[in-house]
């Protein structure tokens, strides 16, 4: 672990007045984060808040015979525990590192401080929740009316999105809990795309090698999450990261 570093690579920091930066600075610690680290379970206190700047978390909603399925995902676009910097907080869901992560982390009891003093750190704590809301709201819908392989594309979009690599590595397991499906299920689906030149499939490991298929087949969540964000988090065009890979698209790697 070590102090954040000045370059801040999350979306909501970085719309945050100097002024607000110059507090939160000294408190925020960078941290990296294995695959399939536990950070919550439902019922827990929130005494962390992470901002991702590359990578994905992923929470989770538990039934009582052990079956999950992801509501949403945290990239960095935003915030996990949020909230707690208004009050104290209980975690709704199990959140659990989706791809390895690169985050910034404070205590709640920091946050809460310095969102005591900021309108403008209120209003985004604000306007990120309307946006977690939305995107969970989104998926309930999804995951009811659209087929496995749609789900599946707008999953693997989202994802992409959210880091600096086109490769995935997830189990066939996580994949299947990500959707609510049999691992079966994803293996199908997964060589069904992979047929199609969307995505090469290893055990355990998703190289996404045509983006604009993916974008093709995926259902219409996907645009409607990213919308949302966007919209709510007022991130001009081009500065988010979730516009990454339309930029690289455009103008190379190069720069």
């Amino acid at each position: 672990m070590q102090r954040l570093v000045p370059a801040l690579q999350n979306s909501l920091l970085e719309a945050l007045p100097a002024d607000d930066i110059a507090r939160l600075g000294p408190q925020l610690i960078h941290v990296e984060l294995e695959r399939g680290r536990l950070l919550y379970d439902p019922g827990d206190p929130i005494d962390m808040v992470y901002f991702p700047h590359d990578g994905v978390i992923s929470l989770m909603t538990l039934m009582e015979n052990g079956a999950a399925i992801e509501s949403t995902t945290i990239g960095p676009e935003g915030a996990l525990g949020l909230m707690a910097a208004v009050a104290p907080r209980q975690s709704l869901s199990r959140a659990i590192v989706q791809t390895p992560l690169r985050a910034a982390r404070i205590t709640a009891e920091r946050l809460h401080e310095a969102w005591e003093k900021s309108p403008a750190l209120q209003r985004l704590v604000d306007r990120h929740t309307e946006a977690l809301y939305g995107h969970a709201i989104q998926s309930v819908a999804c995951n009811a009316l659209h087929s496995v392989e749609a789900r599946f594309c707008r999953w693997l979009l989202t994802c992409h999105d959210r880091i600096s690599s086109d490769t995935v590595a997830l189990t066939q397991e996580f994949l299947a809990d990500m959707l609510g499906v049999q691992r079966t299920t994803v293996t199908a689906v997964a060589r069904s795309l992979q047929a199609k030149g969307a995505i090469r499939y290893r055990r355990g490991v998703v190289d996404v090698i045509d983006r604009s298929a993916l974008q093709a087949l995926a259902c219409e969540c996907y645009g409607v999450i990213r919308g949302n964000y966007q919209r709510l988090l007022g991130v001009p065009a081009g500065k988010t990261s979730l516009d990454r890979h339309e930029r690289h698209a455009k103008y190379g790697s190069a720069g």
